[in-house]
């Protein structure tokens, strides 16, 4: 959330007029585990209350998997409260979260159909895509890597998934997510594995930097980000 989403503003600064300033509170979380998701998850509505202070124009909530392992549908509940959260602060501003703008995102590419790539153990991972499922998108495959060390699934190379994307199946689905987390890097990879795989690829980064800009009347362009952020969505 911290590297990614700056830098598609960053680039998107180089062809439109629009220059952005970006702020974060954050969520404590080591352990990739339902439990210190659920602890995370309760924390958000101080970092709305902190965020809003600042008078921000749209805030984003980073944590997909938080979210997805709350039940399904929770992305709506969870934007909602927030939002009241910087209305009562006197700073109303609309708030996207990355798992409901990966779902936002894929729809408005029309996928139906996906392969998935995860950061996440097994478990979490089934809830991720029971989450994806819930929201009438059929997950066709899915890679779980299995890093339960948040620090860890930063540090990845976001090169490494032209070699992981060739595991999961491509046969007659409409988008690869390449990056079901925003906090595993990707978006260097994604222009790469959309040209190769000849379909659109996305992630939980670009689907929130898209719904990001579409919150803010903006136009949805971003060099080398991919299809969604193509400017045609």
């Amino acid at each position: 959330m911290e590297t990614e989403i700056p830098a598609m503003l960053r680039a998107r600064e180089l062809i439109l007029p629009e220059r952005f300033t970006f702020h974060s509170s954050r969520m404590r979380m080591k352990k990739v585990t339902k439990e210190e998701l659920e602890a995370m998850d309760r924390d958000s509505d101080r970092c709305a209350d902190e965020l809003s202070d600042a008078r921000v124009d749209v805030m984003g909530y980073a944590c997909l998997v938080a979210i997805m392992s709350m039940g399904t549908g929770y992305h709506r509940q969870s934007e909602q409260r927030l939002h009241q959260r910087t209305v009562q602060n006197g700073g109303a501003a609309p708030v996207v979260s990355s798992a409901g703008a990966l779902i936002e995102g894929l729809k408005a590419i029309g996928a139906k159909k996906v392969s998935i790539i995860c950061p996440y153990m097994k478990p979490l991972t089934k809830l991720v895509v029971d989450y994806i499922e819930s929201e009438d998108i059929q997950v066709h495959d899915y890679c779980a890597l299995e890093i339960p060390d948040n620090l860890e699934v930063g540090a990845r190379d976001p090169m490494a998934l032209l070699d992981i994307y060739k595991n999961v199946s491509l046969k007659g689905i409409d988008a690869l997510v390449l990056s079901a987390c925003v906090q595993m890097p990707s978006l260097a990879a994604v222009p790469v594995v959309e040209a190769a795989a000849g379909l659109p690829v996305v992630s939980a980064a670009v689907c929130t930097t898209w719904q990001m800009l579409t919150k803010l009347g903006l136009q949805t362009s971003v060099p080398d980000a991919g299809t969604l952020l193509s400017g045609r969505y």
